[in-house]
This record gives C-alpha cells, sequence and structure tokens, in this order.
C-alpha cells in the first residue's frame, strides 16, 4: 500500500488567517492539495494541528483519515512524526505534500510512485528545473528515520543524508508555489 500524507497542521503565522480554508477556485486550498494526493495513493492522512477544525471541515467528504498533531507548533517535522506513526502496518510506502502547495498535479505524483514501483529507491522526489520539491516518497525501510525528525525541516535532513539512495523526476516546469502570505492565493487564482 502507498499512503499519501498531507501537512496541513502550520500556523499560518505570514497569512494571517488560516491559509488553508481559503477559497481558490470554488473550494479550499487544501482540498486542491488532497483531491490530487487522493486520487494517486492507496489511502489518504491528513496531519491537522493549528485551528484543525476548520481544516477538517475543508476536507469533509474525503475519504481520507484525520491525525491530529498536538505538536504541530514545534514545526514540520513534529508534522512527519506524527503522520508515519498514523500509517497503517501494511504500508509500503509513504508520499508527502504540503497542504499549501495546491497547484501539484496527479500527473506528478503519478511519476513519483511509478518511480518508485519500477526502482524501488529508498527516496523518490520531485525535481522542478533543478530544484527538488514535493511531493517526496519514502520507501518504509525508512520510517524509522523519519520518526525521529526534529525541528521545522521536514525531511530534509533524511534526503540529505544519503544522497545515493535517492531518485528524481525531473518535472520541466517551476516549483509549485506555497501559498504563505494572501498575495500568493492572488496569483494562484488568476
Amino acid at each position: 500500500m502507498i499512503a499519501g500524507l498531507l501537512l496541513a497542521a502550520g500556523g499560518s503565522r505570514r497569512f494571517g488567517a488560516q491559509k488553508l480554508v481559503q477559497p481558490l477556485r470554488g473550494k479550499a486550498l487544501v482540498r486542491h492539495a488532497a483531491d490530487a494526493l487522493a486520487l494517486s495513493t492507496d489511502a489518504l492522512f491528513v496531519v491537522v494541528g493549528h485551528e484543525s477544525e476548520l481544516v477538517r471541515r475543508a476536507l469533509d467528504g474525503m475519504r481520507c483519515e484525520i491525525v491530529a498533531n498536538a505538536h504541530w507548533s514545534e514545526g514540520l517535522s513534529a508534522s512527519v512524526r506524527a503522520g508515519v506513526a498514523a500509517l497503517p502496518h501494511d504500508t509500503d510506502a509513504v508520499i508527502i505534500a504540503l497542504g499549501d502547495q495546491p497547484a501539484i498535479g496527479a500527473d506528478v505524483i503519478d511519476a513519483v510512485v511509478a518511480t518508485w514501483r519500477h526502482e524501488r529507491s529508498a527516496i523518490v522526489a520531485a525535481r522542478y528545473q533543478g530544484v527538488r520539491g514535493h511531493p517526496v516518497l519514502f520507501d518504509r525501510s525508512l520510517f524509522p528515520e523519519l520518526a525521529e525528525l526534529r525541528g521545522d525541516v521536514g525531511a530534509k535532513p533524511v534526503i540529505e543524508r544519503e544522497p545515493s539512495r535517492v531518485r528524481y523526476v525531473d518535472v520541466d516546469q517551476p516549483p509549485p508555489l506555497d501559498v504563505d502570505v494572501a498575495s500568493d492565493l492572488a496569483r494562484l487564482a488568476e
């Protein structure tokens, strides 16, 4: 089983409000990322934290498991740890994406999954015009390393620990925009 893990627990400090529930093309920002990840995985897990009830409501009707991260203020690694701990024992790999990156397409997610299925690399990451980005897939052999993460750096230390275990899916487009401030959301809406 390949699980999707959507990190949607952050505090939205720079945005000034819960950005993940802001409307974008007729639905909540987080719903775009969740829909794309759900299309390409066997099960979807969404880690929530800050204003979790708002994010939960934005995901109403989706087949997903909500994972509460009481330690969301510790940063991305706390969400990765909470998400990995919630995965079923039969999970072969997890593909991680961010709730504030609504423009990642299912085609990129599918290519990352296909690369893992074909090569069985420990890590498969999207690379946009030479820049590593999301989504990133981790084989179950790395779950113990993900469970030890600390700080607000996500899984970057696991990816960088041994570059030889990383395979890339090259995407000929700029990296997907992170929505950090209101003007980012306005640019995506254009």
